[in-house]
């Protein structure tokens, strides 16, 4: 608020005007944080976008379609996206940069392969708490 407050008293700022750029300040750097969160909850091994992402290398991948997936319609029209292909197709990269458009879109996110989420799902029914995760997982969009 220091600083804030004299770079308005050097613009002249009235008041009423300081406190608002505090409050923008204070919502810019909770969404900030919150953001951060989600991804942090997400569990991601590693932080991907599109940006990075070699079209040309896959030109089979539906370009168009992908870059719509980032908007993230579906998930509040509750649809599934399924990627299949074999093995360095994109797929994983692809997943991830999704994962990270929606959290940035304030959605909840859990990455996770298949293979741990099945090795999950037992473990939790030996330990007699599956359904606590079946509620977690239901929580997540």
């Amino acid at each position: 608020y220091e600083k804030v407050g004299a770079d308005c008293a050097r613009e002249g700022v009235d008041y009423p005007r300081y406190l608002l750029r505090l409050c923008e300040l204070e919502r810019i750097d909770r969404e900030r944080r919150t953001m951060e969160r989600r991804i942090r909850l997400a569990r991601f091994p590693v932080t991907k976008s599109l940006d990075t992402f070699d079209f040309m290398a896959m030109p089979t991948l539906n370009k168009s379609l992908v870059l719509e997936l980032t908007r993230c319609e579906w998930i509040d029209k509750r649809e599934n996206v399924i990627a299949l292909g074999p093995s360095g197709v994109g797929k994983t990269h692809t997943a991830l940069a999704l994962g990270l458009a929606a959290c940035q879109k304030g959605h909840s996110v859990a990455f996770t392969t298949a293979a741990a989420l099945v090795h999950e799902l037992m473990e939790a029914r030996d330990e007699k708490r599956l359904r606590a995760l079946q509620k977690q997982l239901t929580n997540v969009k």
